[in-house]
């Protein structure tokens, strides 16, 4: 009977009818809208027919579209769309369901206008938001096939254009209707972002100069609007900045394996600008969760080719930078720790030529320049890293870098073997590096924050290893540290320039806290800048380096007695180059000569002492006319100017400590201080060191503190050189061999010798000093009679006369 009713109009219902009613005779008329009208008014009056009215919709529009009647199939879509906008009703659901259906059933069709009309539906629909849940609906279909729509490949570049944009749009479209759907399929699933992701990445991959284009949509012309490149963009932007937290994840992972699966990191153009484009659309608070992400991806590929993890180390440099308005996140020492990690793997890379340290075979080649490249990538972007810290974090991890670094007075394992001593040296430098990079952008005011002992210990450990780039790279590190007001650059060139005011240097009043620094580590400075000045390995960058340190210590942390201090230490560095006991080369005597010249031109300058000044300026220019090779224009050039007589110098060419003294007493200064000899404090560094023992530095400084005494001035000339002398000194060679054979026969003792024969030896030594002890403390006690007898006091009582204590002469066992 239904079926017989259908043939006949006038029995059919009422809402096919009105349905009926919105098709023309000729489809090319479009749409019945006074009929539409009716429909929509009827839709809205008995909503409880809405589904039955998308369920004929859709049977006349999957007939038209079998039967090819295109013009028909816009007009039932144009109908659908005008009762979506219209119908808000808690029965729409189902409507929406037949909808679902017709565009699911225009977008498998093969003719890219109806896949285009669908999509345009779909949007439409997207933009809608429904009063009723749903709990039912699949967007599945939807996400694979604007998927593929993204990725089409058809011959005509205008159609293949349009059928791109219609599923970045449709893609869009998904997002927005689910994406704050509770009850919706999560769209951040895997499952669903793996097609999503790669799509718009396929789509955005397709772009000319990618770097020189705005990071910002609003700033794009018209034309890029309406190219797949910039709407795939505005689509990745979008899907982003809906993230939560616990979804960066599944967004993130599809980047990074289209990334490798297309090869994207080694040219490293497009990998930045995706990352720059996900670090600005994301909630500035989960930036951390990308940082994380590059770092595990770093890991995961850490025997993959020097340029892919070059590649994903500096798009880890710009996130870096992009997340200082951020979060870093809580594991900032993690972070370091994983960059530390390969850059050592990297180390041995280069030195076994494998991936596989272990094996010693690898089927890849691994290319030296190429590790090198990806070192200096990671010590970029430590840098970068440590530039979006706060100043504490900034000190914990300079720290934490710091006890990487393998050194002979550290816990960290020192490897033996020519091997074993390429891999530390090459782990030294690179560490050093990457604290350097750190310490760049330090900024502290306070020296003791900015350099803890513990740190600062271990630091200058590193400045007594014998490789001239390891010293020269602390040297620059508490260089960094120490210029607080840029004025860095203005002693890169040693000179001695008559007019200190036109280097415009910024000078503070020493404050309390860097006095403080200065008392409590003042002289482990002067100690190492001495020791390091007898380096012969030193070349021009390390006496430049070491000028600027001088003088920066001057300007920054100088009070009365720091400057006395340095005043003495380069008239010692002075005596080095004199006296030559290291047997220094030419050069670096003229070396030590100009730079001492050069230093105390410009510190007189600054004490503006008039004697000072004019003994310096008198000094400067008697070695201008008898001795230009003893000053930094001459020696620190391309083609040094040397002199191989340094040992007949006239006094008149040297800086004499009693003059110095003089003239600085006379102003204020301390006389006795000045005109002690600065002799280095000794500590187990020397030992641990490839230098002199601690004995022969002891007996080195007590002759130098005997040729630094006032009679030196008036030291008769150099004694000839005979038979005599040659057998005298081949005969303390011996006596040094000797005495070395016995120190190494006590160390050997104390190692394999019974615990109750080394107590036995330790106890006989200490009834011995006991007793000298005894001795000394008799004659302070009670000291001997005058040779005169008594003196009367004042009123007439006896007393003894009693030797002042600085008049006795103590054992040598009592001496220091």
């Amino acid at each position: 009977m239904y079926g017989v009713c259908g043939c006949c109009g006038a029995l059919r219902p009422r809402y096919k009818r009105l349905v009926d009613n919105i098709f023309p005779e000729d489809p090319e008329d479009g749409l019945v809208k006074t009929n539409m009208e009716k429909l929509t008014f009827y839709a809205l009056s008995a909503p409880e027919k809405l589904d039955r009215i998308g369920a004929y919709l859709s049977e006349r529009l999957i007939r038209d579209v079998s039967r090819h009647r295109y013009g028909y199939v816009c007009i039932a879509m144009e109908a659908l769309d005008q009762l979506l906008m219209a119908c808000h009703c808690q029965s729409i659901n189902l409507f929406v369901e037949s909808f679902l259906k017709m565009v699911a059933k225009l977008l498998e069709s093969e003719k890219p206008n109806l896949q285009i009309l669908g999509t345009n539906s779909f949007v439409k629909f997207a933009n809608i938001e429904e009063d009723t849940p749903s709990y039912h609906r699949s967007y599945d279909f939807f996400v694979s096939r604007f998927s593929e729509m993204c990725h089409s490949s058809h011959d005509d570049l205008d159609i293949r254009t349009k059928i791109r944009m219609s599923g970045i749009k449709g893609l869009q479209g998904v997002v927005r209707k689910t994406v704050n759907d509770e009850l919706q399929a999560n769209i951040w699933d895997p499952q669903h972002m793996d097609k999503i992701v790669p799509s718009l990445l396929f789509n955005l991959q397709h772009v000319e100069e990618a770097e020189s284009r705005s990071p910002s949509p609003l700033q794009a012309t018209e034309k890029e609007k309406e190219s797949p490149t910039e709407l795939a963009e505005r689509c990745l932007r979008e899907l982003l900045g809906r993230a939560a937290y616990g979804n960066i994840k599944n967004a993130i992972k599809p980047v990074l394996i289209h990334l490798d699966n297309h090869s994207l990191w080694e040219p490293k153009i497009f990998a930045t600008c995706c990352f720059r484009i996900i670090m600005y659309s994301i909630q500035p608070q989960h930036s951390h969760l990308v940082i994380q992400q590059l770092l595990g991806h770093l890991d995961a590929n850490s025997k993959s080719a020097a340029t892919v993890r070059a590649g994903i180390v500096e798009v880890l440099s710009e996130a870096a930078v992009i997340a200082a308005s951020g979060s870093v996140g809580p594991t900032v020492l993690e972070v370091f720790n994983t960059l530390l990690r390969q850059l050592r793997l990297s180390i041995d890379y280069a030195l076994t030529g494998s991936y596989d340290c272990a094996a010693g075979v690898s089927t890849k080649i691994i290319k030296e320049h190429e590790e090198r490249m990806f070192q200096e990538a990671v010590i970029k972007t430590i840098g970068s890293f440590a530039s979006t810290l706060p100043t504490y974090q900034q000190s914990e991890v300079m720290v934490f870098i710091m006890n990487k670094v393998p050194l002979p007075s550290s816990q960290q394992p020192i490897e033996a073997g020519k091997a074993g001593e390429n891999r530390n040296r090459l782990t030294q430098i690179m560490l050093l590096k990457s604290l350097l990079q750190v310490s760049v952008g330090f900024q502290c005011s306070n020296m003791l924050t900015a350099l803890p002992s513990a740190f600062l210990d271990r630091l200058l450990s590193a400045a007594l290893m014998e490789d001239a780039e390891i010293r020269l790279f602390v040297l620059e590190i508490l260089i960094s540290f120490i210029d607080r007001h840029g004025n860095r650059q203005k002693f890169s060139t040693i000179s001695t320039i008559s007019d200190i005011s036109v280097l415009k240097l910024k000078v503070d009043k020493c404050s309390r806290q860097d006095t403080v620094f200065m008392k409590k580590h003042g002289q482990q400075l002067y100690r190492h800048i001495y020791l390091i000045c007898k380096e012969e390995s030193n070349v021009q960058a390390h006496y430049e380096a070491l000028y600027s340190m001088l003088m920066l210590i001057s300007i920054e942390l100088a009070n009365e007695e720091v400057v006395v201090d340095l005043i003495r230490l380069v008239l010692a560095v002075q005596e080095i180059a004199q006296i030559n006991e290291d047997n220094l080369t030419a050069y670096n005597r003229c070396a030590l000569f100009a730079l001492g010249a050069a230093y105390l031109n410009l510190i007189s300058q600054l004490t503006t002492v008039p004697t000072f000044c004019q003994h310096i300026h008198e000094v400067i220019q008697m070695r201008q006319k008898e001795a230009p090779y003893l000053l930094p224009e001459d020696v620190f050039v391309e083609r040094p100017r040397l002199s191989k007589s340094l040992d007949r110098l006239g006094p008149e060419v040297f800086f004499w400590q009693s003059k110095i003294s003089e003239v600085l007493g006379g102003s204020g200064y301390n006389s006795d201080r000045l005109s002690t000899p600065y002799i280095p404090q000794l500590t187990d560094e020397d030992r641990l060191s490839k230098r002199k023992s601690i004995g022969e530095t002891i007996s080195l400084q007590v002759e130098v503190e005997s040729r630094n005494s006032p009679e030196r001035e008036q030291r008769a000339p150099a004694e000839e050189i005979t038979y005599e002398t040659l057998k005298k000194a081949i005969d303390s060679v011996a006596v040094e061999e000797q005495e070395r054979e016995r120190r190494r026969q006590v160390v050997e003792k104390f190692q394999k010798a019974p615990f109750e024969e080394i107590a036995a030896h330790c106890g006989a030594r200490a009834t011995l000093l006991q007793s000298k002890l005894n001795q000394i403390f008799e004659i302070t006690i009670r000291p001997p009679p005058s040779p005169s007898g008594t003196i009367t006091a004042a009123y007439g009582q006896p007393q003894n006369h009693s030797i002042p204590v600085y008049e006795m002469k103590f054992p040598d066992l009592c001496v220091y």
